[in-house]
């Protein structure tokens, strides 16, 4: 089978649980499609996030690399279109508060989402979730790791498929929070399950 290396990240800031945790757990292990998930949980930290999941890249060799990201506020599951070269945004776990700063000085200004984010969200809709593309993956840890991967596979030249997919809050979270909108757990498994399955699907078209 082909390999998916599915990563989440830990909880930070006011978000006291990351539900990208979790999926990404729950689905270590599994077949979906033609792809065998390996999952791992990159910490929120612009120093070692982007060197670990080019670690686990190396060690994983996979076909495809999908980050998930806690995006606390929106209300739908979003596909990024695109990573920027840019470090910047609130301090991460670490203290570490960074500002304009380039992720790699000779990368691009950016790259763009080699998965098939269009057909996610006609998939995401026709399974009844709400779901739109995002054209802004931020400045902080998720676009970090999403230009990271983006850029490894360029620079490789590796026939490896790599993007970023952000979910709202699980109800989990709002519950704790207080003030943002949810999903349940099992709706936000189930979206990410369908991309899985979108990407498989459209490696065989």
């Amino acid at each position: 089978m082909k390999k998916l290396l599915l990563t989440g990240f830990e909880p930070f800031l006011q978000f006291k649980i990351n539900p990208t945790m979790k999926i990404a757990s729950e689905l270590n292990g599994q077949s979906i499609g033609d792809y065998e998930i390996h999952s791992e949980i990159l910490p929120v930290d612009f120093r070692i996030a982007g060197q670990k999941l080019l670690s686990y890249i190396e060690k994983y060799k996979p076909n495809a690399v999908i980050s998930l990201g806690l995006a606390g506020g929106r209300y739908k599951i979003t596909p990024e279109r695109i990573a920027i070269n840019i470090n910047d945004g609130e301090s991460d776990n670490s203290g570490n508060k960074l500002e304009d700063e380039r992720i790699i000085d000779e990368g691009e200004d950016g790259y763009f989402t080699t998965l098939p984010i269009r057909n996610m969200i006609n998939s995401l809709h026709s399974g009844g979730l709400p779901a739109e593309i995002s054209n802004s993956a931020g400045t902080y840890l998720c676009n970090h790791v999403m230009y990271q991967a983006l850029h490894y596979a360029k620079k490789q030249e590796a026939d490896m498929k790599a993007g970023f997919i952000h979910i709202p809050a699980s109800h989990e979270l709002a519950v704790v929070h207080g003030k943002i909108p949810s999903m349940s757990h099992e709706d936000l498994l189930k979206g990410i399950r369908i991309c899985i399955e979108v990407l498989s699907e459209n490696d065989r078209s």
